[in-house]
């Protein structure tokens, strides 16, 4: 029996994100439609809503269209539509376009709006309060609580006010616990709870394994002679040259242009860092000409799920959920995923209300599942399942061709007899031994800029005296194993500047973790080839606290 109180809900959701958020909004709307009073609560571990939220982002409004269909009425921060669509492919020195009358139509922005996706947040938080719905950030769900027969009773936020040696400072407090009939999960990639029920309940069994990506993003103001608003621009190739990925310019509201660049973690070269080929990509010609004379305002990272259809695992267990990106329903290709994650969010709702209207809240949520599998959201998905494995099989050249060819059978309806798998990220690297170190170009301080003056650019702040977030299953690996064999990539893998080496000029190498730099990307937990970190979540409202990403 637990000390700690209490609070009963309906619905728990765990997460402020574009999937949560939707779930919140349309639980309550279905629960009106069925004369239902419905409690529903959402926690979120940053500070505010969309403190943690990191994304690209231009946003197929279906799924909005769908949820609230006067939004365009209501003071959405969605006012930048996409005005022009160019995909460059990038040599050394120069640009090439690609012509997008090669691209099946669903793979056009035209619809789309450019935005920021945290503030898109903040505005669909407000849709949920007028709602009814009840919204905790600055509390991280830390556990998972149990019925007694297996099922999910709901979560508890994390203790606050604990020292790092594990003690309790004078400003404890307990955790409080949230009980619910249906608890979702929407914690974003890698969710650290998602990933334990993942596990429990072996709801991956049937899937392939998921597969990421690290993006990472900056805010530039620009002068108004370079600014066209709903500019839309990806590119693909340099400076990769040993890995997949690709970069992102989009012309938004206010003279800012949202920029980015993004790894696949299925990379060989350890050597390899995702932050510098970002800071290498712009110093193209292409890229300097839209940034010259603008100042940088803003900086992030975050991971990203890449595995598509096949990787998406079974999204319900008694008393809950998965939805949005702790499922994974980015469509890659398209480099969206906002609107299929608030579709699920939508869907799994609608289910819980429905089973709670009939008295079935110890029932899985089958209603959701059956709902997806006819959905748009798994044609979108299925469609392009083959796209990333193609290029990862056959390399950017050959592979894109060949996705481009399956992406337009598969449009106009010749379903292929085959889905290509997955393969864990962690398991890609080369030995250091197999593989050539890269030396990056000195950051210029105008287009190019090191990791701690980036970090101090997302407003990241952890309580130091906190237990370290960034756990270690054996404290000897790092130094007794990755570094002899991939000289400890977890030096160049992050980009904040976690995880440093020292003392190698002595003898006597020691693994340091710089917790407070976090920005909460959990690409450490993902690329880690010991698969011996482990992210679990700080006290809350640590962390990133982005304000217009």
């Amino acid at each position: 029996m637990s000390d700690r109180e209490s609070m009963p809900y309906d619905l728990v959701i765990v997460g402020g994100g574009p999937a949560g958020l939707a779930a919140a909004i349309r639980a309550k709307q279905a629960a009106a439609d069925a004369g239902l009073e419905l409690s529903v609560c959402i926690l979120e571990k940053g500070s505010e809503i969309g403190a943690h939220i990191l994304s690209g982002a231009v946003v197929d409004p279906r799924a909005m269209d769908e949820l609230l269909p006067n939004w365009r009425d209501l003071g959405s921060p969605m006012t930048v539509p996409v005005t022009e669509n160019h995909h460059w492919i990038l040599t050394e020195g120069k640009k090439y376009e690609f012509p997008h009358g090669l691209m099946p139509p669903f793979m056009n922005n035209k619809g789309c709006y450019t935005v920021s996706l945290g503030n898109l947040c903040r505005w669909l938080a407000g849709q949920a309060e007028a709602l009814g719905v009840e919204i905790f950030p600055g509390f991280a769900a830390a556990e998972v609580l149990w019925n007694d027969d297996g099922s999910v009773k709901g979560v508890a936020t994390g203790d606050m006010g604990i020292a790092r040696d594990g003690t309790r400072k004078d400003s404890w407090q307990p955790g409080l616990e949230l009980h619910a009939k249906y608890t979702f999960f929407a914690e974003g990639v890698r969710g650290h709870l998602s990933k334990q029920l993942i596990r429990h309940f072996s709801l991956d069994k049937d899937s392939q394994p998921q597969i990421f990506g690290i993006g990472l993003k900056e805010l530039w103001d620009i002068p108004a002679g370079q600014h066209v608003p709903g500019k839309v621009v990806h590119t693909q190739g340099w400076p990769l040259d040993e890995a997949n990925g690709g970069g992102f310019l989009y012309h938004q509201a206010n003279g800012q242009v949202a920029l980015g660049f993004s790894v696949w973690l299925n990379y060989a070269n350890p050597y390899l860092s995702p932050f510098d080929e970002f800071q290498r990509w712009k110093t193209h010609p292409a890229i300097k000409e839209i940034l010259k004379n603008g100042r940088r305002v803003s900086y992030g990272a975050r991971a990203i799920n890449d595995g598509g259809w096949q990787s998406v695992p079974k999204l319900t267990f008694p008393g809950g959920a998965l939805i949005g990106c702790s499922a994974g329903f980015l469509n890659v290709p398209r480099i969206k995923g906002s609107h299929t994650a608030m579709k699920s969010g939508m869907m799994a709702a609608e289910a819980a209300v429905a089973a709670i209207a009939s008295q079935r809240t110890s029932d899985e949520l089958v209603a959701y599942p059956e709902a997806y599998n006819k959905s748009w959201v798994y044609e979108e998905l299925k469609i392009v399942r083959n796209t990333l494995p193609l290029v990862e099989k056959f390399g950017t050249l050959v592979g894109t061709g060949l996705a481009g060819v399956t992406m337009w059978m598969e449009y106009l309806g010749y379903t292929l007899p085959f889905t290509m798998k997955n393969h864990p990220d962690y398991k890609s690297l080369r030995t250091k031994a197999n593989s050539k170190p890269i030396a990056y170009p000195k950051p210029d301080g105008v287009f190019s800029f090191d990791k701690l003056t980036s970090v101090f650019l997302s407003n990241t702040n952890h309580e130091e005296d906190q237990p370290i977030h960034l756990t270690l299953k054996d404290a000897s690996v790092p130094i007794a194993v990755n570094l002899p064999i991939w000289d400890e990539p977890a030096q160049r893998y992050c980009p904040a500047g976690v995880y440093e080496v020292v003392g190698q000029e002595t003898g006597e190498p020691r693994f340091q973790i710089n917790a407070q730099n976090c920005v909460h990307c959990k690409t450490c937990d993902i690329k880690d080839p010991s698969q011996n970190i482990v992210w679990v979540v700080p006290e809350g409202g640590g962390g990133p606290n982005y304000p217009n990403m």
